[in-house]
């Protein structure tokens, strides 16, 4: 199987953690995908251009990272990320959502400033995206996902998340939230696949 994405993409992240965390890593091929590029194959891979999708061997396509994590879940043995008890699961994948709707947020604003010319930048909209994530990280830091169970996709949503800022916003969450920050370095120790997937590992 392969997986098109790129080194700083935090969904791409989420997928080679999941992987790795179930024992599937092995079984896949990473391959670098431009999405700026309209002559690379990941236009016709993924109608969409967005990373990361993941190719089967009969040729078969999935993505977004949501579909292609529980896909990898579905394949391994013994683990699993995605709860089938009703509660739980719908628990799991909310927080699965708050944890990708960090990182949209978050690429907004990046996007902002590297897509447009200085002149042509909204700051309203980029303000408005990082309310966002101050709501998500506020509601986070209130009750942060308990890790004395088992772990669901929800807490590698938000260790992606939380590193996603650390890479990119050079980690100015930090002193506002130091709960987080203990949660996140607990979930490390946990999940060594967090640090062998950080984009400058």
């Amino acid at each position: 199987m392969i997986v098109r994405s790129s080194v700083p993409s935090p969904f791409g992240r989420k997928v080679k953690m999941v992987a790795k965390y179930l024992g599937v890593y092995n079984a896949l091929t990473i391959e670098t995908a431009d999405t700026n590029n309209p002559d690379d194959t990941l236009r016709q891979q993924n109608p969409l251009g967005k990373i990361p999708v993941l190719i089967l061997d009969d040729g078969r396509k999935y993505y977004d990272s949501r579909v292609i994590c529980e896909f990898l879940d579905s394949k391994a043995d013994g683990r699993t990320l995605h709860p089938t008890e009703s509660d739980a699961r719908w628990e799991a994948l909310t927080l699965q959502a708050l944890g990708d709707g960090i990182v949209d947020a978050s690429i907004l604003q990046v996007y902002e400033k590297r897509m447009r010319p200085e002149d042509k930048r909204h700051q309203d909209w980029v303000d408005y995206q990082a309310e966002k994530v101050r709501r998500a990280l506020d509601d986070l830091a209130a009750t942060p996902p308990s890790l004395t169970g088992d772990l669901t996709i929800g807490h590698f949503a938000v260790a992606c998340a939380l590193g996603y800022l650390d890479f990119r916003f050079d980690g100015a969450w930090r002193a506002k939230y130091p709960a987080l920050v203990t949660w996140l370095d607990a979930f490390r120790n946990l999940v060594p696949a967090f640090d062998a997937t950080a984009p400058d590992a």
